[in-house]
Parts: structure tokens; sequence; C-alpha cells
């Protein structure tokens, strides 16, 4: 048998803590909500409590599972480089197209005014590969499968010369982890608690902090420093909206939506805007009360990436510069409609899409129609292929 150069350590699957000094108790944590509910004397059985207590928890696994990692990195011939976040990198502002720090000192990747994706840790191999670290406390991975997906599409794209993998960290008793895709490496930890931490937190009388204990080691790197190839995120989603729809015979371009390349900016986005309805023939599509919009209301459509890999059309209509929302169907045919985050990214993207979609991007229920039977018929061809 090979031997596995990132087998998890002992050290780090029994949560030995005896190697980070008081590193732990340095961060900042986002304790106000919870710190309020201890004031008032909620029960700690309260679901409120348990909610607000299992998100600090998870803070506190992510900061544990980071120091444990950085010693483990320096010790690993295996591992080339790792990124430093938090107290251990210089202080960086968030600079926009690249991978930097963010204000809350944590790895992202940003557009001028939006986070696209945030990363738990990072780290290069002997390999040439890209690990991004996911490490969570949650018992159901369904939901971190889903942004596997958005996150390894989008390093692949700025990171061409890496091959794009995922560690991943999760406790003792978490479900669903057969359905990771191979490119996963799955570390379990023993069951995790923040109870010391909350306790130094609420304490009045603070203890005397062992001072920060970091690494200084050539391995360790700034986020910034990462050479990646430029992505231009609204110049690249114009330019699909344009292709999708500029077929001299087709009302979409199938070839060109299929092509890997552009399945790959698919997973990242997971929506591509392909026109519009005048809002006539869009109340004959969903079902939309008279009095909601005005007569003059565009309905932008979208073709949405399901988890399944199917694509399906959903609806958005935006009232204002903040104001969108989303129609959809489920499987059964049942219509919803989702008020969307005003700070959300759906809600730039669709004010800059709208703004760049003349007239020649109309559609009516007919064209709405053959997208529908194209693309089903494609997504029935694929699975029994």
């Amino acid at each position: 048998m090979t031997h596995n150069p990132l087998a998890i350590s002992p050290s780090i699957k029994n949560l030995e803590k005896d190697d980070i000094a008081d590193n732990l108790l340095h961060y900042v944590y986002n304790t106000k909500h919870l710190l309020s509910l201890i004031k008032k004397g909620i029960d700690i059985e309260d679901p409120a409590y348990l909610s607000s207590y299992r998100s600090f928890e998870g803070e506190v696994y992510e900061n544990f599972i980071y120091e444990k990692l950085l010693r483990y990195a320096e010790e690993n011939d295996y591992i080339t480089k790792f990124i430093l976040k938090g107290f251990h990198q210089s202080k960086h502002k968030a600079y926009a197209n690249t991978l930097s720090i963010s204000e809350k000192e944590q790895i992202v990747y940003r557009t001028k005014s939006r986070e696209i994706s945030e990363f738990d840790a990072m780290f290069l191999t002997k390999n040439n590969e890209l690990y991004f670290v996911e490490m969570t406390l949650v018992k159901s991975v369904l939901k971190l499968r889903r942004r596997l997906r958005k996150k390894k599409a989008l390093l692949e794209i700025i990171f061409p010369n890496y091959t794009i993998k995922s560690l991943i960290i999760l406790n003792e008793g978490a479900t669903g982890t057969k359905q990771f895709p191979d490119y996963c490496t799955v570390w379990f930890t023993k069951e995790f608690s923040a109870k010391e931490v909350l306790e130094y937190i609420t304490k009045l009388d603070k203890q005397k902090l062992q001072p920060k204990d970091k690494i200084s080691s050539k391995k360790m790197i700034e986020a910034h420093t990462l050479k990646l190839h430029p992505f231009r995120y609204y110049n690249t989603m114009s330019w699909i909206t344009k292709t999708l729809r500029s077929h001299k015979k087709h009302i979409i371009d199938m070839g060109f939506l299929y092509n890997p390349k552009i399945q790959r900016y698919h997973d990242l986005y997971n929506k591509f805007y392909v026109g519009y309805l005048n809002l006539e023939d869009a109340k004959k599509i969903l079902n939309l009360d008279k009095e909601d919009y005005k007569e003059d209301q565009r309905v932008v459509v979208a073709l949405e990436k399901k988890h399944s890999d199917e694509i399906v059309l959903t609806y958005y209509i935006q009232t204002s510069r903040k104001t969108l929302y989303l129609y959809s169907f489920d499987d059964n045919g049942v219509q919803s409609k989702e008020k969307k985050d005003p700070y959300g990214i759906t809600v730039t993207e669709v004010f800059h899409i709208n703004k760049m979609m003349d007239e020649s991007y109309i559609l009516n229920r007919h064209h709405i129609k053959l997208m529908k039977t194209l693309l089903k018929e494609r997504f029935h061809k694929e699975k029994k292929a």
C-alpha cells in the first residue's frame, strides 16, 4: 500500500491542543448574539441558544483546525506552500479580482464589489496540486457538496496550471461522506467542543494569555502573492450571454452551452442569463398578479444548473436596484417565489445583464417551450450515456 502523503495526524484526529499555546483565545469571535442570550438567562436547550452556540462552535472549530494545519504543513514535506490568514498574515486590504484576505481575515476571492468565494484554508503540494480546505461540524454534508462544485470551478479558472483538490475535515459521525467526488480527501476528528473558549470569553477576570504562537517558515505565504490567471466576473458572464444567443439558426447555441469549459463556468455562476420576456408573455408562464408589476417590467430568463446537472429555466424580476424576485419550478412543476438577498451577487448580476440586453434578447412563449424541450432531451441523453 502506498503511503498517503496527506494522512491525518494523530494530533489532529484527537484534537490535541498542547502545541497551539493560547492561539484559539486570541481570535475575535462573533459572539454578540450568543452573549445577549446568556445574559437573558435563556435555557441552553432553547432552539435560539442552540443555533447561536452551534454557529460559534463552528467558528472555534475552524480556527482550531487552521492552527493545527499550519503546524502540520510546516512538518509535512509533501506540502510546499501554505496560505496565511487571521493574525498570522500581515494586514492587507482585500484586492479585487484576486485571492486576498477580507476584513474578517478570511481567504476570499472577490470582484470589485462582491465576495465570490471564501476558503477555510489553502495549500500547494509537490505534485502541483492546489488544495482548498473545508472544515465543518455540520453532520449532513449535502450543502457542503454543493459549495465544493462552485469553489473548484473558480479555482480551476483562476489557477489553470494547478490540479485542484479538496481536503474536507469533519467530526466523527458526519453522514453522506461517501458521495464526495474523487478529488476530495476526507479527514474525521473526534467530537469537538468549544466550551473552554466560551468560558474564557464570558469570564470577567480574564486570565493572562500566553502570547500568540506564530510559525515562521518559508512555506507560509500571503494569499495575494499566488499568481493567478486574470478572470473578469461580469465581462465573462456578458460574453456567455451574447454567445449563447448568437447562433444563426437556433434560439440558444446548445453546442456552446455544453462545451466542458463553459460548463465549468456554469458550475461557478450556477446560472446563465439568456434573454427576457415582456410582462404579458411572462404572466402566461408564471402565476403573476396583475397588480404586482408595471406593464413595462422585464422578466429575465436564466438557465440554472441543478445539483443533478439538469439545466432548467428560472425567471428573475428586478423592481429596483436592490429588490429582486426569483420564480422557479420544482420537479413536480410547482411554482415558488423567493426574494433574493439585496446584498447578494445575483442582484448585481441581474442589474448588470439587464443593462446589457437590448431588444434583440427578447424571448416569447414559443422560445421558452423550445428551450425547455431542448434542455430536457439533452439531460436524458446525457443520463443514458
